[in-house]
């Protein structure tokens, strides 16, 4: 979106901040599909960080979005559309779909929110997998595949451990799980699942 004037609007309905998360930083204009008209109502202003999420360049970092909290009650259509669609992007995360049920839109704006979800990036989630590509889930157990010395504590974690019922992190290539009933972090390529 290339117009000036809906950027000069953009911004001074934003205040100069994303409009997703508050940023300040490398804002600029996305428009938010199916795009029926180049009008600023069509649009946010995202920053950087947003707009490679939402449109997919980028992986999804849960955390990140918990500024959604904020947005899906804002009283801009498209603002609320993005953050609709993004909280169901956040599959596993049960905040997430909490507040999308909390959410209340309006027939016209749900059906702007669901006419593209078809074109939402599904590799844009980025999923925890082992050291042989399976996908990881929240209470799967895994094998470590290797010694591991365990920083902060006076034991190795020998390679045939079973690490039962982990827990994924914000970052895919990380998980928790507890070994000789400490709780520590593992690093997935070092893991394999069980079963």
């Amino acid at each position: 979106m290339s117009d000036p004037s809906c950027e000069t609007e953009l911004r001074a309905r934003a205040q100069n901040r994303c409009e997703l998360c508050g940023d300040d930083q490398a804002l600029s204009v996305l428009a938010v599909p199916p795009q029926t008209t180049s009008a600023a109502e069509r649009a946010v202003l995202v920053c950087d960080v947003c707009r490679g999420q939402v449109t997919g360049e980028q992986p999804l970092v849960p955390r990140h979005w918990h500024c959604l909290q904020q947005a899906a009650w804002s009283e801009v259509p498209a603002v609320v559309v993005v953050s609709w669609r993004l909280l169901g992007r956040l599959t596993g995360e049960g905040w997430a779909q909490e507040l999308r049920d909390q959410m209340y839109l309006d027939d016209d704006v749900l059906s702007w929110a669901q006419a593209a979800m078809d074109a939402a990036p599904e590799e844009a989630v980025v999923h925890t997998r082992d050291s042989n590509g399976t996908p990881l889930a929240n209470g799967d157990a895994v094998t470590l595949i290797k010694d591991l010395d365990v920083k902060g504590a006076s034991f190795t974690a020998k390679r045939g451990t079973v690490v039962k019922n982990i827990r994924l992190t914000d970052d895919p290539g990380l998980v928790e799980g507890r070994v000789n009933a400490i709780a520590i972090v593992l690093k997935t390529e070092f893991l394999k699942k069980v079963g």
